[in-house]
């Protein structure tokens, strides 16, 4: 009998790839015309099994006799193509045929090779300047026989498409005939790079059709979908041959009701066809993708648009919860939410699906991760972006801002970083946290592990101790984003802001005493004694260089006040002098919110902790700019990167960074799931083993309802209130517990008719098996 290592080596040999890497003689290189590859090939049977696994440098899109393989959009996806390159695998057996078939590939730019960023024109052949292809046809279960692979005999030619860019959009002309006139050559591929697709694949969402069109001053028609979207638009069209078609994108209309896209900045984000004139014609763009809720149609020629429809895309179809309340706007801004997250959730969590930028933002992830797994199976897809984050990790620890990261192999000229900043770089533990608490993932613990250590002993490295000064330059090391866009409000009289030393120091405790934890989990207890001792360095350093003897904090703003209650770094004996520092910073903004990336998933969960929901409430449901209702009375339909994105009076914000499909201020939801519905994972017993119940009534909201699809199964959790009296209805999925927790606010309380005592001072909790159950309580606060 072989021995375990034996058969593991003899399953590696028996799958190992054969096919070589292939690049069209074809390929004109970026910008140019998307290449094919195509051979043709014999089989004396058809038996069910077969099966093709393909990737690409670039994207790809495969025809087996004239029909496409799977559904799959923009393949492979976005990876550090360098260091890991995933393939696909697809049933192809009903695509197959005994005798003569033919395969053809098409390939285009993707994020391989299409310009990137914003520097200037972009950065073009970030991971090479050469299209290629690998793919192998096998059959039986094991898929042990080989059938086709790609090698030195295939052919290749150009395709219809003419040019494609992430940014750009793409051109085709379907007058184009595809013809293979020339051979391929051999790339080199390192096939210890190749990895099976980690996560669901991109794909199509149901069709959204035109809720509204007018045609503008020039005669071009304006389509509205109602929603904006990560994704493209299809059409049917017809007309004579050379009639040309441009589509062009945009998140919102200007104050006077005009087509506006200048937040694009340099992305095109244009599609053109050309037709062939013979009879209807379909168009979809293949090898790119935009960000819009409008397209303006301009055609030139004899042609006209029979039907237009907006197809989103994302890595995250299906929706794992919902909130509903008696508020039609905070029930729409969960929405706007749910969309954000799919247009952003295309093969990385991306900042934006519209700019010439869309990246992978390690800030804007990490602080929306939570919210991400209640909304969405975001296991897989968040695990996948772990582990870019791994492959762009610096030699001295530090984590890339954005992840792929393009300036990693292309590196600026004057050699400044674009990776170290606290806040973001701590996506590396928060996020694999976070999959721990939710999926109960321990192996992400230990495979992101060395990593976190790695991170943090970095930012303790900023200036050598447990204060941490970033210094004030873009691109130097070291340099912070701090509260990336902390609101000014809309008066004149400047409200106190973040500094950039302040949030590092705080993300720096965050990190140390996460990891700690992280590392008793492990059983790694030498590693838990050094970073327990680090965050108690940190924690006393924060309190000499940042609490003033009054108890005042040094930057006196929101963000502080919210991210030191929250992780306990007030001394008691301060404790009752900051709440009421921090309560008077709220009061100075008349109510609204004054916090940014960092701060704002703090500010309503401290405010609760600190004994203040009634405060943490008018905050949140206050309308007006900045908060988050007064972007959905705005007309949103997604959540924008700026709180005043579009102002009182209806003009735009400067354009220069201006999206209108940013999820990071969406991490509100993570509240109104654990705190407001009261539902959320225990870490002591992760994956939904065990549920906390602690719901936060909210009387402007009755009635509230949600639900979670957990990876234990089904949770759900909902109350009303008649007068002061509040009825909680949740449901423990079987083979799961729970613990209702209620507030030292509620009294008269029983529990599935029961009556249970309450202790003076403290709150209320009770273990609870599987099923449903309802609890009743009188409430004492009624604003």
């Amino acid at each position: 009998m072989a021995s375990p290592a034996a058969t593991i080596a003899a399953a590696r040999k028996k799958h190992a790839w054969i096919a070589r890497m292939i690049h069209p003689e074809a390929d004109r290189g970026v910008g140019n015309a998307s290449p094919f590859v195509t051979r043709t090939f014999e089989l004396d049977m058809v038996t069910g099994t077969e099966s093709l696994r393909v990737t690409a440098y670039g994207l790809y899109r495969v025809f087996i006799n004239g029909t496409r393989v799977g559904n799959d959009q923009l393949t492979p996806g976005w990876t550090n193509y360098d260091k890991r390159l995933a393939f696909q695998t697809y049933p192809v057996a009903d695509l197959l045929r005994a005798g003569a078939n033919t395969i053809e590939i098409w390939l285009g730019d993707g994020w391989f090779r299409s310009p990137l960023m914003w520097t200037g024109s972009g950065l073009a052949n970030v991971w090479g300047d050469k299209l290629g292809v690998i793919a192998e046809i096998r059959r039986g279960v094991d898929a042990e026989d080989l059938l086709l692979a790609t090698d030195e005999s295939w052919s290749s030619g150009e395709t219809p498409i003419r040019k494609s860019g992430i940014y750009f959009g793409e051109i085709r002309d379907d007058r184009v005939q595809v013809e293979a006139t020339l051979g391929v050559d051999i790339l080199p591929l390192d096939t210890g790079t190749l990895v099976e697709q980690e996560c669901l694949p991109v794909r199509e969402l149901a069709a959204l059709p035109v809720v509204k069109s007018w045609q503008d001053s020039d005669g071009r028609t304006v389509y509205d979908f109602g929603q904006n979207i990560g994704g493209y638009v299809q059409l049917t069209a017809s007309g004579r041959a050379g009639a040309h078609i441009l589509i062009e994108h945009a998140e919102i209309l200007d104050k006077d009701g005009a087509f506006y896209n200048v937040n694009f900045r340099s992305a095109d984000a244009r599609l053109e066809f050309v037709l062939r004139g013979e009879g209807v014609e379909h168009y979809c763009p293949t090898f790119t993708f935009q960000g819009f809720r409008y397209a303006r149609v301009t055609i030139e020629g004899d042609a006209s648009v029979a039907e237009i429809e907006a197809i989103p895309i994302t890595s995250v179809p299906e929706v794992t919860a919902s909130f509903t309340s008696a508020n039609p706007l905070v029930d729409r801004l969960v929405q706007n939410t749910i969309w954000s997250q799919r247009g952003n959730f295309i093969d990385i969590p991306t900042d934006c699906p519209q700019r010439d930028e869309r990246l992978g933002w390690t800030g804007d992830a990490q602080v929306f991760a939570a919210t991400a797994c209640y909304l969405a199976d975001s296991h897989a897809f968040l695990a996948k972006f772990v582990r870019e984050m791994m492959a762009d990790q610096e030699a001295d620890g530090a984590i890339a801002h954005i992840s792929p990261n393009p300036l990693r192999l292309k590196p600026p000229a004057d050699g400044s970083h674009f990776s170290g900043s606290t806040g973001w770089g701590d996506a590396i533990s928060v996020i694999p946290w976070t999959l721990f608490v939710h999926y109960g993932d321990k192996a992400i613990l230990d495979e992101a592990f060395g990593a976190m250590v790695r991170w943090n002993d970095y930012v303790w490295g900023i200036s050598d101790g447990p204060v941490v000064r970033p210094p004030s330059g873009w691109g130097v090391k070291g340099f912070s984003f701090g509260d990336w866009l902390q609101p000014q409000n809309d008066h004149l009289k400047a409200v106190p802001t973040m500094g950039d030393d302040a949030a590092a120091t705080i993300y720096l405790y965050i990190s140390s005493a996460q990891i700690a934890g992280i590392a008793r989990i492990l059983g790694r207890e030498d590693e838990a004694r050094r970073m327990d001792a680090r965050a108690e360095q940190v924690k006393a350093a924060f309190q000499r260089e940042f609490i003033t003897p009054a108890g005042r904090l040094l930057y006196d703003d929101q963000s502080s006040y919210a991210l030191a209650f929250l992780h306990d770094l007030i001394p008691d004996e301060h404790v009752e002098a900051a709440k009421g520092f921090f309560k008077a910073t709220i009061a100075r903004s008349r109510g609204r919110i004054g916090t940014g990336f960092i701060g704002t998933p703090a500010l309503l969960p401290a405010l609760v902790k600190i004994g203040e929901p009634e405060l943490a409430a008018s905050v949140f449901l206050q309308e007006e700019v900045p908060g988050w209702l007064a972007q959905v009375k705005r007309g949103a339909t997604t959540i924008w990167e700026r709180w005043d994105g579009i102002k009182a009076d209806g003009s735009i914000f400067e354009p220069t960074m201006n999206s209108y499909n940013h999820y990071a201020y969406g991490a509100v939801c993570q509240w109104l799931f654990e705190a407001v519905a009261g539902l959320r994972p225990d870490p002591a017993s992760p994956g939904f083993q065990n549920i906390i119940f602690e719901p936060l009534i909210v009387p402007a909201l009755s009635p509230v309802q949600a639900h979670h699809e957990s990876v234990a199964g089904h949770v759900e959790a909902g109350w009303s209130l008649e007068g002061d009296q509040a009825t909680y209805t949740f449901t423990i999925p079987e083979g799961s517990s729970g613990e209702l927790v209620l507030s030292t606010d509620y009294s008269e309380i029983s529990l599935d008719g029961v009556p249970v005592p309450a202790v003076a001072g403290e709150k209320t909790r009770r273990p609870v098996a599987s099923g449903t159950h309802t609890a009743r309580f009188r409430i004492h606060w009624q604003k």
